[in-house]
Order: C-alpha cells, then sequence, then structure tokens
C-alpha cells in the first residue's frame, strides 16, 4: 500500500489514545459558556487558519473557539442572504426554514442542535450543499444548521493526527495539508465539495487506486449526537480497538451524511503510520508529479462498434487490474461517454509519474483503451457530460501533482455553474458491460428526441487499494469493484425536468433491465455509491428487483449502522427520506 514510505511504517501499527482523551460535553442550557463563545470578536474569520504555517497550525492543538471566530448567527426569511442559505448545488432543491443557523465552532453547532431539538424543529445540515438529492432542502426542513464556517485544517496534537473541520472544502484541505506537511487525503476531485459529506459517505478520488478511499485514513470523528432524553452532546470516536464508540467511528467511514449526527471535524492518520511518526509522516505522500493525458473522440468518426469497442475495452482492463499491489495502482482515469449531441467521448487519465517505468505504462494503458477503435483520439476540447478534456494534453505532460489537483478540480464550467438543475445516478461494476448493456448505452447516448449536451456516462477507475480493505472493515462495502459508472444531466430551465429525468431513468433502467433496472449486487455489479444518492432507487416504478436502495448502498453492512443509529441517534434526529432507519422501521 502506497499510504507512507516503507521506511517510515512499522509492523506493530501505532500507539493509540485512551477513551479517555474523547470529548464528552453536553449542552442543555444558554449559560455563561455560550455567552463567551458569543462575545468573540469576528476579526478574522476561521479560514484564516487555512494559510498557516506548521508550527503555527500546531500550536492550536484542540481549540474550541478560536482566537478570532466568528459569532454564531441566526438567518431568518428576511434576511438579504437568505435564498442563498436554502438551497445548494442542485438547484432543483430549495427550502423554506424558519432559521438557518451559521456555526463556526463545535460548541455553536452544539448549541444550534440543542436549540432545534428543545423547540421540536425538524433539522437538517450542510457542509457544502453538494448533495444530489434533497436530503438537506426538503419542505420539511424546519432548521438548518449551516457548518460551512467551520473550515479549518490544522494538526491536533492531542491525537496525533489532522483535524479538518466539516466545512472545509477539498481543495483547500489539499493546498493546505500538501503545502504545509507534504502530505494529503485521498478524497474527491471537485474543489467545492464540503468533506462534512463527502468524507461520512466514503469519497474517492484520483488516488483511491494508490491510497484506498479517504476514510480508509480517517483515525476519528468528533459528533454532535442527541441522546433518547434530547440532550445534544459534543463526542469523539476513533478507531482504537479499545474505544467505547468505536462503532460510531465506523459508521462515518461509508454510511453516509445525516444519519447519526453533526459531524464538526474529521481526525486523520494512516492506520500504518509509523509511532510517534512527525506530522509529515501520517498521511499518505502524494506523488512529486503526475502524468496527465487527456484525449477525446468526436462522435461524428465514432461508429457503433467503435464506441462498443472502446468501452468494453475500459471495462475489460480495470477488471484486470482491479486487485491492489499491481504496477498501475498509481494510475486513475475517468471516460466520460457524452451524449452525441455534445460532440465527443472523452479519456482523462493520471498517472504516478514517480512511479517505475511510469510513462510507458501509461502508454499501455491508452493503447489498451483505444485497441481495435478504428477512429483515433485527438486532443481538441469538445464537451463531454460531467468532465470535459482538459486542453493541451493530447500528448502526456508531466506536472506536479497539485497543479494537476487544481486543474482537474477547478476548470469545469458545468459542473461549477450554481444556476443549473441536475439528476445522477450510479453503479459499481464487477465485469465489464455486456454486449446489451452496450447496445443500451449507445442507444441511449445517440437518441435524438430526449437528452440534451449535458448528458451521459463517467466511467471512473476504482480498485487497487480500494479492495485491500474488507467489505466490514469500514461501513464502504464496495470492496470488490473495478470500475464506477455514474449517469448525470444538468438543465438550466424547470420547464425541461420531466424530459431530462426521462432520458437519465430510463438510460439508466435500459443498462440493468436484467436486474430489476438497479446494479443489484452480483457477479457483474455491486450496488451503489451513496455520495451520488438517487431517491429512485426508493420507487417500485424504477426499482422493480427485490433488492431495496438500503442494500443498493450498504450491503451486508447495513444492519450493523441500524445499531449504531439505534445507540447515538435513537429518537431519529438526524434524517432524510434515504437515512438509515432505525431498527425495526
Amino acid at each position: 500500500m502506497a499510504t507512507v514510505p516503507a521506511s517510515r511504517r512499522t509492523q506493530g501499527g501505532q500507539a493509540g489514545e485512551s477513551e479517555g482523551q474523547d470529548m464528552d460535553r453536553t449542552r442543555n442550557t444558554q449559560g455563561p459558556r455560550r455567552r463567551s463563545l458569543l462575545a468573540l470578536s469576528a476579526g478574522t474569520g476561521t479560514a484564516a487558519v487555512l494559510g498557516a504555517t506548521p508550527v503555527a497550525a500546531q500550536s492550536h492543538g484542540r481549540a474550541d473557539a478560536p482566537p478570532g471566530a466568528l459569532p454564531p448567527e441566526v438567518v431568518t426569511p428576511s434576511d438579504g442572504r437568505y435564498a442563498d442559505l436554502v438551497r445548494g448545488w442542485n438547484q432543483r432543491w430549495v427550502a423554506s426554514p424558519g432559521a438557518i443557523h451559521l456555526v463556526h465552532t463545535p460548541e455553536q453547532a452544539l448549541d444550534a442542535v440543542q436549540h432545534a431539538v428543545r423547540s421540536g424543529r425538524r433539522l437538517s445540515v450542510r457542509s457544502g450543499g453538494h448533495c444530489y438529492e434533497d436530503f438537506v432542502f426538503h419542505s420539511a426542513t424546519e432548521t438548518v444548521v449551516d457548518v460551512s464556517g467551520m473550515n479549518r485544517v490544522y494538526y491536533d496534537p492531542a491525537h496525533r493526527a489532522f483535524a479538518v473541520e466539516a466545512g472545509a472544502r477539498l481543495l483547500d484541505v489539499y493546498e493546505t495539508l500538501y503545502l504545509n506537511w507534504g502530505v494529503t487525503v485521498p478524497a474527491g476531485i471537485c474543489f467545492s465539495v464540503g468533506v462534512g459529506g463527502h468524507v461520512s459517505g466514503g469519497g474517492w478520488g484520483m488516488l483511491c487506486r494508490r491510497d484506498g478511499l479517504v476514510v480508509d485514513h480517517l483515525y476519528g470523528v468528533e459528533v454532535v449526537v442527541v441522546d433518547a432524553a434530547g440532550r445534544a452532546r459534543l463526542v469523539t470516536a476513533t478507531r482504537e480497538a479499545d474505544s467505547a464508540r468505536r462503532d460510531l467511528w465506523w459508521a462515518h467511514t461509508g454510511g453516509g451524511g445525516g444519519n447519526f449526527g453533526l459531524v464538526t471535524r474529521y481526525l486523520f492518520r494512516s492506520p500504518d503510520a509509523v509511532a510517534g511518526g512527525e506530522p509529515g509522516e501520517l498521511l499518505p505522500v502524494p506523488p512529486r508529479d503526475v502524468l496527465l493525458s487527456a484525449v477525446s473522440w468526436p462522435w461524428d468518426t465514432l461508429d457503433r462498434r467503435d464506441f462498443m469497442t472502446l468501452v468494453d475495452n475500459y471495462g475489460r482492463w480495470h477488471v484486470e487490474h482491479r486487485a491492489p499491489g499491481g504496477p498501475y495502482d498509481g494510475l486513475c482515469s475517468y471516460l466520460v461517454l457524452g451524449h452525441r449531441s455534445g460532440g465527443a467521448l472523452a479519456l482523462t487519465t493520471q498517472m504516478d509519474a514517480t512511479a517505475p517505468d511510469a510513462a510507458a505504462r501509461l502508454d499501455a494503458f491508452l493503447a489498451a483503451i483505444g485497441n481495435g477503435v478504428r477512429a483515433r483520439p485527438t486532443g481538441t476540447v469538445l464537451p463531454a457530460g460531467k468532465h470535459p478534456v482538459p486542453a493541451g494534453f493530447a500528448a502526456a505532460r508531466r506536472i506536479p501533482w497539485l497543479h494537476a489537483t487544481r486543474l482537474l478540480g477547478t476548470t469545469n464550467a458545468l459542473v461549477n455553474d450554481p444556476t443549473l438543475f441536475s439528476d445522477f445516478k450510479s453503479a459499481y461494476l464487477r465485469k465489464p458491460f455486456s454486449t446489451d448493456q452496450l447496445d443500451a448505452l449507445h442507444r441511449r447516448l445517440t437518441q435524438d428526441e430526449r437528452g440534451n449536451p449535458t448528458a451521459g456516462v463517467t466511467l471512473s477507475s476504482f480498485g487497487g487499494q480500494v479492495n485491500a480493505t474488507a467489505p466490514d472493515a469500514t461501513a464502504s462495502v464496495h470492496r470488490d469493484s473495478a470500475f464506477k459508472a455514474l449517469w448525470g444531466i444538468w438543465w438550466p430551465d424547470p420547464a425541461q425536468e420531466a424530459d431530462c429525468l426521462a432520458w437519465i431513468r430510463e438510460a439508466y433502467r435500459d443498462v440493468f433491465a436484467g436486474t430489476g433496472g438497479v446494479p443489484v449486487p452480483g457477479a457483474a455489479a455491486d450496488g451503489c455509491y451513496v455520495n451520488y444518492p438517487d431517491a429512485d432507487l426508493s420507487d417500485p416504478r424504477w426499482n422493480t428487483s427485490s433488492v431495496p436502495w438500503y442494500e443498493l448502498y450498504y450491503g451486508d453492512n447495513y444492519a450493523r449502522l441500524q445499531r449504531v443509529k439505534q445507540t447515538w441517534d435513537p429518537g431519529d434526529v438526524f434524517r432524510h427520506r434515504q437515512s438509515v432507519r432505525l431498527p425495526g422501521r
């Protein structure tokens, strides 16, 4: 595993912190402690810590109210900011809560949750606002606790781990960890995604085959939970074997957001980090440089045979290389099958340039994907669904890792447009698509009467070190897949919704027609990704299989997640339409 260099590992794991170091605070009153928090100066925002040097960041230790933290604020419908705070990235979902609580410290979050519970108001929690479904902003939302102001990234010496607050955005996390300590976490691509939901859903990114999922490096989680008596508490749970709260940590390693409590911060330290190591030895060191390739196949050069060959090649390569420990662990790619009206299919590939024979292996990968495809790839930038190719990489270029991360995460106009409506569906694949499935993909992507230039299916690399972890070791159960698929479509006008939803629903159903319209776990598929939530999985019109939505997301881990729910959220305070259900419900 490429977690940390071999010279910085130990065979016996690392020394752990006792449960006595975990925090457990209860909020029942609006006492003097709260008033002291409200009195803090708002001179400099919490984001200032993100640019701190390692020495300055280490000096923070555990600080509930860092110097300069903003006081909490409640925004109501009469406030000019209200419209921006009751919706997220997907404009399909807009709520009308009576109040939005803007919080900047764990204590403020604790107070906000306690207030909502005491007043009997339905609660939602917002981090980065990227949820695809209405799990945060829905018609029953009465109070929103917005943690986007809790965005510090720093080293916590008490836990000997890196603390990342729930409102931090991915690019800020990468820049802070790497520029200050030379480390990273293998999380997602899109720069503005908040870690709150991304981590708890088992986030993945361009380093997943090399370093696993982000939760494979999660040491602990700090959460506001609510007990059966309605008391809000701030607790810390870690992965230590003797931790009394280890089940709560486990639930946040893929159990999904909005299920068990309000996350205030995550603690990251790799399981194989050297005991007593310096901060720069506790997380993966990303490649100094990567080789980046980006090519496209214009639709007007492709026939049905070429399309099916290209997609089949992609699936077969990943099935062949899905096991961990191979020479291609440092490679990750995504193949965007854009709708014909958009212009192209696009392949973007990143390879660890420091790996042995990196250039030759990248060339071999590209040759394997294009084998038998008569149409030649180009470097022309054409629209291709969610991830169009960046310009200038038809011939692979060696660039610094952080530059590549910034490029892939920020230069997508479609993903970064905050005015669009959208819908998505997902699948994990263990085998290449069958001939019938390839035919269904081609038919729907070349359908002229339905869909639009934004529609497409993105296939992305999986496996490698992701598959080095047992399915029950974390709540992220999908540990035997080769690649993933994401169906997506955007539209600017609500009047287009019916047509766009019809396209994506039919395109998805047709591919999995043999298993009730969904990727039922089995020899060929392995369910769905909870961070790409899909309400249609709960709808018998679109899921005609005998497999319920929760098995598609969680597999055999669902029963354990229900037990965690019973222990830590017995009143079902944190819920949405696909939240983990209490046992018996």
